[in-house]
C-alpha cells in the first residue's frame, strides 16, 4: 500500500488501471496496489482527463462540482469573487466548489435587447466587445431602431447596447436642433425673361422623427427641391422691377407654400429669406446707368431749385435797395469792405480825382 497526502486547496481523483474509482479530499490517504491519484487545484476550472459523464456517475464527486451548460446562441458571463472574468461559449464547463466563489450570468444572443443583469462596465471589457453592438445618441438627437430593416422603436438620447447576432440591427439618427438649408446661386428667369441668381436660406427643425426617417427618404433633399420649386413658381410671375421692389414678399410666399409639404416630411419651417439677388454683368451695367441717370436728374432739379431761390433773393434785395438809399449805401460799403480785405497795398497815380471819388463814397454828405 502507498500513502499519499492531499494538501489544503486541492482534491484528488483515484484511478486504477485507467478506471476512475473515487474522490479524495485534503488529508492523508492510503492507496491500494495499481492505484494512482491525479490532483487538481480547487482554484482552477476542472478539466477532466476522461469523459466527464463517466465521472459524474459518482455522486460524491458531482457534489464538489459546479456544472455549466451553455447552449447554442448563448454565452455565459463568468464572475470570480464578484469580478467579471471571462465569457464562456457554447459547451459544458465544470468548476470546483468551495475555494473560489463563482457566479454566472447566462445571455441569450438570439434576442436583440439586453435584458440580463449585467453591469455596464462589463460591456466595455474586451472579452465582451465581440458580442455587443453599441449605439450612442447625443443629447440633441433621436434615433430610430431598425431590426431586419423594420422599424422597432424610437430611441432618446443615451448609450444603447444590443446583442450581436444574425439579425440586421441599425440605428438612424436625427438631429433635433434648428438647422439651416441654403440654396446658393439658383438661376431663375423672371416674367420679363431677365436671368438672375438667387441665394435663399430656410431654417427648419425636425418635429416628427418617424415621418422624417421612416415615411420619407432623404427628407433634407426633398425639402431642398421644394424650396427650389417655390422660388421658381413665385419669381417667374414677377418682372425684374417688381421683384426688386418686393423681394421681402418672396420669403412670405415660400414659407406659406412649404408649410403643409414640410409637415409631410416631419419638419417645421421656422423662417426663411433671400440672402442675395445677383444680376448678370450686362444687367448690372444697365441698372447702374439707370441709377446714375436718375441721380443726375435729381441733382439737376435741386440745382435749378437753388438757382431760382438765389435769383428770387437777389430780386428782393434789389427792390429794397431801390426804395431805401441808406440801404443801398450800406450794401455798397459792404462790397467795398470785402474788396479792401483782399487788397494789401494801393498805389495812386494821376491827379487828385481818385481821392475825391473815394471821399464821395465814404462821405457822401460832405
Amino acid at each position: 500500500m502507498q500513502r499519499i497526502r492531499i494538501n489544503a486547496g486541492k482534491i484528488g481523483l483515484v484511478f486504477r488501471k485507467g478506471d476512475y474509482k473515487r474522490v479524495i479530499t485534503a488529508g492523508t490517504h492510503w492507496l491500494m496496489p495499481f492505484e494512482k491519484v491525479m490532483q487538481y487545484d480547487l482554484s482552477q476550472p476542472f478539466y477532466p482527463s476522461i469523459e466527464l459523464n463517466v465521472l459524474l456517475r459518482d455522486e460524491e464527486l458531482k457534489s464538489y462540482l459546479t456544472i455549466i451548460e451553455v447552449g447554442d446562441n448563448e454565452i455565459m458571463l463568468q464572475y470570480e469573487n464578484g469580478n467579471f472574468n471571462k465569457v464562456l461559449n457554447p459547451g459544458r464547463y465544470t468548476f470546483w466548489k468551495g475555494l473560489t466563489e463563482y457566479t454566472f450570468v447566462k445571455a441569450d444572443l438570439s434576442k436583440i435587447e439586453i435584458t440580463e443583469d449585467v453591469d455596464l462596465m462589463s460591456f466595455k471589457r474586451k472579452e465582451l466587445v465581440p458580442y455587443v453592438r453599441v449605439s450612442k445618441i447625443d443629447s440633441y438627437e433621436n434615433g430610430v431602431l431598425f431590426v431586419d430593416n423594420k422599424m422597432d422603436k424610437i430611441l432618446g438620447p443615451g448609450e444603447y447596447y444590443f446583442w450581436k447576432n444574425a439579425k440586421d440591427v441599425s440605428v438612424a439618427k436625427v438631429d433635433l436642433r434648428q438647422l439651416q438649408l441654403e440654396i446658393s446661386g439658383q438661376e431663375i428667369l423672371t416674367k420679363d425673361k431677365a436671368a438672375l441668381r438667387v441665394n435663399f436660406y430656410t431654417q427648419y427643425k425636425v418635429v416628427d422623427v418617424t415621418k422624417a426617417i421612416v415615411d420619407n427618404k432623404d427628407y433634407e433633399k426633398q425639402l431642398y427641391i421644394l424650396m427650389q420649386f417655390a422660388l421658381r413658381e413665385y419669381i417667374g410671375t414677377l418682372t425684374l422691377d417688381e421683384l426688386l421692389e418686393n423681394k421681402e414678399a418672396i420669403s412670405e410666399y415660400v414659407l406659406k407654400a412649404l408649410k403643409d409639404e414640410a409637415a409631410d416630411l416631419g419638419v417645421a419651417i421656422k423662417g426663411c429669406g433671400v440672402r442675395d439677388i445677383i444680376l448678370p454683368g450686362e444687367m448690372k451695367e444697365i441698372m447702374n446707368q439707370v441709377l446714375i441717370a436718375q441721380k443726375q436728374a435729381q441733382a439737376n432739379v435741386i440745382a435749378r431749385r437753388e438757382e431760382t431761390a438765389s435769383t428770387r433773393s437777389l430780386l428782393n434785395t434789389a427792390k429794397l435797395m431801390e426804395e431805401n438809399d441808406m440801404l443801398f449805401k450800406l450794401k455798397e460799403m459792404e462790397y467795398v469792405e470785402n474788396i479792401a480785405e483782399k487788397i494789401g497795398e494801393i498805389t495812386v497815380a494821376g491827379n487828385g480825382q481818385i481821392v475825391d471819388q473815394l471821399k464821395g463814397i465814404f462821405a457822401p454828405g460832405k
